[in-house]
């Protein structure tokens, strides 16, 4: 099965991926597809060998759409970008049609307005009655302005009326289609044939009126949405802008400028100050700062020196360096968080699965709907207000109904606030692999978090000499320097970064040798050196101050001993240190109501200690990754809704397990891929922001669902004319087609909000 995600050309409305969805759900091959209106977008599950995407797109062609086949698959000789920039030009060149009839549509139908409400005033009194000339002129100029509308601008929704006819299949522009065109005929029939139906009907009224006034509300209506939810797509495309056209690479010691494909892994990369980082990388010669905050959300330049990596996409600020190339193309960070971002704006969160359901079965529902308000004012209304009434009010309810009946609402809810809020956080550095996380999240109870690299930096640091020799400090540290450059444990590594920026130098050591689970031993200057922990020095029987060391472990701290044969010479301290923004997270996790549990593998006292540091009340120590996954399990037994933030790979049976994994950027690709969201640069503050995101962007979608409902449930018996035996109100086709053209874009407004708030 090969699974790819294609542009959709032709789709209109939410009706649309209703149709597509149902006709390539039959296509054999196709496994699975997710169609997404709002991104105009399907991702499909497909068998190669048995269907291609040319094939899937020539089955649903007579419905009026067609899917964007990439080059790969297409036999047209073109680059991805040219690709892209096509389906760029075709976006365009529809936005730019759009607003030409638009342009040409408003006048029209202001004029239409105009003539409207002249009618109106005139019968009350207020203005008077048009001239004969007059009514003669406008008698014979709006039927030509609504054949120009509905057969030039309207020409979509005759099209969408001709293939419900032929195929079966309504959408909305199908309904708009009918209710324009019986509006039309009917008002052409009356002003053709006036002498022969002015004795079974009132001729006094024509619906032309309504046939210009639909179709241009409709037409804005699209036009406002599509810019509305171009809008709603920015953080792709700045992303997209972030990426270098080109770069200074330095190929037999010249500097050359290259395009960003060309370049290999491996290759020295020059930065000049202001320049964007095209590609990820090492940095070997030089050292700046560099303003990440494109890509992790974070204002302050960070600074970069000898071997710290960059990424694609950020911005050097002031200083000169050159690095070299580690990830190019689709394997820079930048790529990955475009390609995530893309993936997660597609995919559907569950709360959408009613509208869908609703929005599936809605157009035949609604024509059904609007044939039996027809019949209904022609069998009842007649008895109590004659045919010729009961025929005009039946023909104004009828395309009432079809205008006003609009699924793009609801189609709409879910998914543009869906993408807005993936946006948002991919702005802040918050990565969200698909909604159904982004949804759960705002309902978490309980968040588990690991302690290492989550609550702590992950990197022990030495945070204290006690020297007890005669030698100095740095005398002390230069041989347990030179005994631990030669060890790979990660104190080791402490040890050796503390050294190194002090520029402290090492001595030849000879018989080197590990004591496992002790520590190690070594000749300096020809005398033998030990460094470990207690169990070493009592192994030597050297005296020391056993509680003093075990006060220090207390704090959190793991203590080094160094020892000749004779005597202890002192002791070092290492400490992974708390984050500095990880105990106001955790305060404001709690004040939001939710319980934050620590579960590690380090022993209990360092456990409790950092525990405490960073104020939280329930830990878990000297837990494998069983036990983790175990008390994941444990909590979600209890009821809790439990979000997971880890890094390691030991961490990854657990995020699996909760309702929600959060993966620190800074962790492993296991503990990523694993995770619905991840943090880039490991803060585990932007736990708290992910929270109030995916609070904020439910939010959003349970306004938008309300109103696409309460809209629905309201508009439809009112053009249906339900209320006028009780209160006489009967809903004007003109306001239906003005009420259904706002309610789609005031559902992608009030998403589009998230952007504004700050988290």
């Amino acid at each position: 099965m090969k699974t790819q995600t294609f542009e959709v050309n032709g789709m209109h409305c939410a009706s649309c991926s209703s149709i597509i969805q149902k006709t390539l759900r039959k296509v054999d091959g196709v496994n699975k597809l997710d169609v997404n209106y709002a991104t105009e977008k399907v991702k499909i599950d497909f068998d190669p060998s048995i269907v291609s995407p040319r094939k899937m797109s020539d089955v649903i062609a007579p419905l009026g759409y067609s899917l964007v086949i990439p080059p790969e698959e297409n036999a047209l000789p073109s680059d991805n970008n040219s690709h892209m920039s096509q389906s760029k030009k075709d976006k365009k060149s529809h936005i730019a049609d759009l607003r030409d009839k638009v342009l040409i549509s408003v006048p029209l139908a202001l004029f239409s307005v105009f003539v409207m409400g002249w009618d109106v005033l005139a019968s009350m009194h207020i203005v008077p009655e048009q001239s004969k000339v007059t009514m003669e002129f406008f008698h014979h100029l709006l039927p030509l302005f609504a054949t120009y509308m509905l057969f030039v601008v309207g020409k979509p929704y005759l099209k969408g009326l001709y293939r419900f006819l032929r195929y079966g299949k309504a959408n909305m522009d199908t309904l708009i289609g009918i209710g324009t065109s019986v509006a039309f005929l009917y008002s052409f029939v009356v002003t053709a044939f006036e002498e022969v139906v002015k004795q079974y009907i009132t001729i006094g009224s024509t619906y032309y009126d309504v046939t210009i006034i639909v179709i241009t509300f409709i037409t804005l209506g699209k036009y406002l949405e599509i810019k509305a939810k171009e809008k709603t797509a920015d953080a792709i495309s700045k992303l997209l802008n972030l990426r270098a056209k080109t770069a200074l690479v330095v190929r037999n010691g010249a500097e050359k400028e290259v395009a960003i494909g060309e370049l290999v892994h491996g290759d020295m990369i020059v930065v000049k100050p202001g320049s964007c980082i095209p590609v990820d990388g090492i940095v070997v010669e030089g050292a700046s700062y560099v303003d990440e905050s494109l890509v992790t959300g974070e204002s302050m330049p960070v600074e970069k020196k000898k071997e710290d990596t960059v990424v694609a996409g950020t911005i050097n600020t002031t200083g000169h360096f050159i690095f070299k190339a580690t990830k190019i193309g689709s394997e820079t960070l930048l790529s990955q968080i475009i390609r995530m971002v893309e993936e997660a704006q597609g995919t559907r969160a569950p709360i959408q699965s009613l509208a869908d359901s609703i929005s599936s079965v809605f157009v035949p529902v609604v024509l059904v709907l609007a044939f039996v308000t027809l019949g209904t004012w022609l069998l009842v209304g007649t008895s109590f207000l004659g045919f010729s009434t009961a025929l005009s009010y039946g023909l104004t309810s009828f395309v009432g109904v079809l205008v006003i009946a609009c699924p793009c609402a609801l189609g709409l809810a879910t998914p543009t606030a869906i993408i807005v809020g993936v946006g948002k956080g991919a702005t802040e550095g918050i990565l969200i692999k698909d909604a159904s996380a982004l949804e759960t999240l705002h309902k978490a109870s309980v968040i588990v978090v690991d302690k290492t690299g989550t609550i702590t930096r992950g990197k022990p640091e030495l945070v204290h000499i006690e020297n007890m020799s005669d030698m100095s400090d740095k005398k002390l540290l230069s041989i347990v320097f030179s005994l631990e450059s030669k060890s790979e444990h990660p104190i080791a590594y402490a040890i050796s970064h503390y050294a190194k920026e002090r520029k402290i130098e090492t001595t030849h050591v000879e018989g080197f040798e590990v004591i496992k689970g002790k520590g190690l031993k070594g000749t300096v200057a020809d005398i033998r050196y030990f460094v470990g922990n207690s169990l070493l020095i009592k192994d030597l029987k050297l005296q020391f101050d056993s509680k003093k060391i075990n006060a220090h472990t207390l704090l959190g701290k793991t203590p080094i001993i160094i020892a000749n044969q004779k005597k202890v010479l002192g002791y070092i301290l290492v400490a992974d240190t708390i984050k500095p923004e990880a105990k106001k997270a955790v305060y404001d996790l709690n004040k939001l109501g939710i319980k934050v549990v620590m579960l590690t593998g380090d022993n209990n006292n360092t456990a409790q200690f950092i525990a405490h540091e960073a104020g939280i009340k329930e830990v878990v120590a000297n837990a494998l990754p069983s036990d983790k996954l175990k008390k994941v399990r444990e909590l979600q037994s209890m009821g809790a809704v439990v979000a997971m933030a880890g890094d390691g790979i030991n961490d990854a049976p657990a995020l699996a397990q909760a309702d929600v994994g959060i993966a620190m950027g800074t962790g492993t690709d296991v503990a990523i891929e694993t995770a619905g969201i991840t943090l880039l640069h490991g803060d585990i503050s932007k736990v708290v922001k992910a929270v109030h995101l995916s609070k904020l962007t439910m939010r959003g979608i349970k306004q938008n669902l309300f109103w696409a409902f309460i809209y629905n449930i309201v508009g439809i018996p009112l053009a249906a004319g339900l209320f006028y035996p009780l209160f006489g109100w009967l809903l004007n086709p003109v306001f239906a087609g003005f009420a259904m053209a706002f309610s789609s874009v005031s559902v992608v407004a009030n998403s589009l909000r998230l952007k504004t708030i700050n988290l």
